[in-house]
């Protein structure tokens, strides 16, 4: 199990990015309180945000039919994981505009989050019925067929979230309060990217 789970090659760069973003963004948010419901937001995002790159890097490297139901197991849990923590910081944000009488859609990062909401919540339908509910789709082989289109879509959100997370620097929050640098974001974004892509298994993909 513990060589399913470490990363290898280009995976510890992604790790690294993950790392980096929570300890920015969780150093920006206890460095320049006061905490606020408002903060739980950031925090709670970039945590789901690690976990899924966990989650990713975890199927990458699969090989064998004993490591790709382990990988699948930990895959499922680790995406549930990042699922409770994305809906915290959408919870929080959400009763923080209520309370506060706020404005919806101030910003192009609450178009893109709202987007990558629903994204992240079909994509988590999806895999998780296809996993565990296979019949849905008329047995486990159609299930399986559908995999490439979960694979790609999950690859091609992965990089709708970093530029929302790159988004967010241009927020007002960020800009009187957090002060992240944009270019920094960017950075790490770039090198999620350079972590994960390289690792992508074309033939998986369908092509």
């Amino acid at each position: 199990m513990a060589k399913l789970i470490q990363s290898s090659g280009t995976g510890v760069i992604a790790e690294a990015a993950g790392v980096l973003l929570v300890a920015s963004v969780w150093a920006a948010v206890f460095l320049n309180g006061p905490l606020i419901l408002f903060s739980v937001h950031p925090l709670a995002q970039s945590v789901g945000l690690l976990v899924l790159i966990q989650s990713i890097l975890v199927l990458q490297p699969t090989h064998t039919g004993a490591q790709k139901q382990a990988g699948q197991k930990i895959h499922a849990g680790l995406n549930f994981l990042a699922f409770i923590t994305f809906a915290v910081g959408v919870v929080s944000i959400e009763v923080n505009k209520f309370i506060n009488n706020g404005v919806h859609f101030h910003s192009v990062h609450g178009y893109l989050g709202v987007i990558a909401s629903f994204w992240l919540l079909a994509q988590y339908i999806v895999g998780f019925t296809m996993f565990g509910v296979p019949k849905l789709y008329g047995g486990e082989a159609n299930a399986k067929k559908i995999w490439k289109y979960h694979r790609f879509s999950g690859y091609v959100l992965l990089l709708f979230l970093g530029a929302t997370v790159i988004s967010a620097t241009q927020t007002d929050y960020n800009l009187d309060v957090l002060g992240i640098k944009l270019w920094a974001t960017v950075v790490i974004v770039v090198l999620l990217i350079v972590g994960i892509f390289p690792r992508i298994k074309k033939q998986k993909l369908g092509f």
